[in-house]
């Protein structure tokens, strides 16, 4: 009696594993587009909330079903105005107000009020014991619907809507359209020594809405 033996094609590792080389990229691709990206910090104006060269992850998904917040670090695609009229240079700064919202410097304290609250920002940068203002000069404005008013924590070297806003007194120069936005930096992931969730400040949990 002979053996029939049946010839199997052969499903080499070796045959298969381009194609998983590419759905992985595939796969990488459209995370990166469409969900989460990693950002590094190229300037001074969010110390020492983030410093230069720390890296972020970015959720890029996440105003697809809601409004940017404020708190939240955010970054976005700066207008021309804010840098040389170049357009799509991408910024990192922290959300103070939205639209609708009230923003005046100062109360008795030199601290920023939104909608008559008072902030207390322990993130505004600090070093040997002296802090930046909360503002370098006395405002009072309201934000624009659909357009918010971003700040960095090293307030005395961010160029963002205070600085845009004194240059110009244009409340839509000084504040960004909510579609410039690429979404929320959520976590510091680098270097693992300063790795930490990157959540919005309790003093916002008590702004009231905007004032009709």
């Amino acid at each position: 009696m002979i053996d029939e033996q049946t010839d199997k094609p052969k499903s080499s590792f070796w045959r298969e594993l381009p194609i998983l080389l590419g759905v992985a990229i595939l796969v990488a691709v459209l995370v990166r587009a469409f969900v989460i990206q990693t950002f590094y910090i190229p300037s001074q104006s969010m110390e020492h909330t983030l410093d230069i060269n720390d890296r972020v992850l970015v959720n890029k998904l996440v105003y697809n079903f809601r409004s940017p917040e404020r708190g939240e670090i955010i970054v976005f695609r700066a207008p021309g105005e804010w840098h040389g009229g170049e357009e799509g240079s991408d910024f990192i700064k922290r959300v103070i107000a939205v639209g609708g919202d009230r923003v005046v410097c100062c109360d008795p304290q030199e601290r920023l009020m939104i909608n008559g609250h008072s902030l207390d920002e322990p993130y505004i940068f600090s070093e040997g014991g002296v802090s930046d203002p909360a503002a370098s000069q006395e405002f009072d404005v309201i934000i624009p619907p659909g357009r918010l008013w971003m700040m960095g924590d090293h307030r005395s070297a961010s160029g963002d809507s205070l600085e845009h806003w004194n240059r110009s007194q244009d409340i839509d120069t000084a504040t960004i359209p909510e579609d410039a936005v690429v979404g929320r930096a959520f976590v510091l992931f680098w270097p693992f020594g300063r790795a930490t969730w990157l959540s919005v400040p309790d003093t916002y949990d008590s702004v009231p809405g905007p004032q009709s």
